[in-house]
């Protein structure tokens, strides 16, 4: 059977311990899906100049934050990596004419090891990093994506991870449970729009309050290289939710 392809929003990485409707969710997720050969996880917190690919046996927990529970750092997600798939997704980004970094060892960030975690706990399903690169527009990582869409056919689950909405300056961190305002969820209805609709979201920038809910673009990158790999097809939203009012965290599926 063929994989879907995911995007999945990552939160904050207190997602991982606390059971949040995107917590739940993710846990859930994990269940419904047949066992992949692989995970492609495409996070939205490593950003290079160029595509890179992490070819480690196994890939070390990064604990890339500060001033969370002591216990979020002592979390390993011990999942072995899949070197032999990420040399070849090393060549489809060469043949795709992308000019991608060498191949290195670096490890999990919380954008793939939190999601993994919930969905995988047994840390028994192989799985890798794809980096995203900020200096690029959407539609070369839809490019990016397109690339990758072979995987698919070879057993190998490809997931964006990043956030539907990411403006941090705007979180409160006493209230998590606030509700959305207007200028998140309309920018979060746009995406799921275009996602249902299987059009491309290459023109994000002009996107409602785009600007206000992505001050960076790293983490609505990984949704276009989801949209690139799974194909001109239409996706569906399988959770909606949101954490401190101003981030939602959707998670999209395409089948």
């Amino acid at each position: 059977m063929t994989p879907p392809v995911l995007f999945v929003s990552h939160g904050a990485p207190t997602v991982y311990m606390d059971e949040t409707p995107a917590h739940m969710a993710l846990r859930a997720l994990g269940r419904t899906l047949a066992r992949p050969r692989a995970v492609l996880i495409v996070s939205a917190h490593w950003e290079t100049a160029g595509p890179a690919v992490d070819v480690s046996e196994r890939p070390a927990t990064i604990h890339d934050f500060s001033g969370f529970p002591p216990a979020l750092s002592r979390v390993r997600y011990d999942a072995p990596g899949a070197p032999d798939v990420a040399g070849r997704v090393f060549a489809l980004m060469a043949a795709a004419g992308l000019a991608p970094e060498p191949p290195r060892e670096r490890g999990r960030d919380h954008g793939a090891w939190v999601p993994a975690a919930l969905m995988w706990p047994e840390a028994d399903v192989p799985g890798f990093q794809v980096s995203v690169c900020p200096a690029r527009d959407a539609a070369w990582h839809r490019r990016l994506g397109a690339a990758l869409a072979p995987l698919r056919d070879e057993g190998v689950l490809i997931m964006g991870s990043g956030a539907v909405t990411h403006n941090l300056r705007a979180i409160d961190f006493r209230n998590r449970e606030a509700p959305a305002p207007e200028w998140v969820d309309a920018f979060a209805d746009w995406a799921a729009e275009r996602v249902a609709a299987g059009q491309p979201v290459d023109d994000w920038l002009s996107a409602p309050e785009a600007a206000r809910n992505h001050p960076t673009p790293e983490h609505f990158l990984p949704l276009a290289v989801a949209q690139g790999a799974a194909g001109a097809v239409s996706g569906r939203l399988v959770h909606g939710s949101t954490d401190y009012g101003v981030l939602r965290m959707d998670i999209h599926q395409w089948d």
